[in-house]
């Protein structure tokens, strides 16, 4: 992903609505899925996209301050 470093806060907050809407749905994959693989990959992508997540609240929080 890019980092997002000149992104205006309307786009920061498009790509947290994508985000979040990312992680329902791979916790709705993890709940219907069952085995150790598929556990694993959700729970990484889950852990990729909570970082995601919380990189760019960071960066529209800190966008919001000035």
């Amino acid at each position: 992903m890019s980092n997002g470093s000149s992104m205006s806060l309307s786009e920061l907050d498009r790509r947290i609505a994508i985000i979040r809407d990312n992680i329902r749905q791979l916790i709705e994959q993890a709940a219907a899925f069952s085995g150790a693989e598929d556990e694993d990959r959700n729970a990484d992508r889950i852990a990729q996209q909570t970082e995601e997540l919380e990189r760019l609240t960071k960066q529209r929080d800190e966008l919001l301050k000035k």
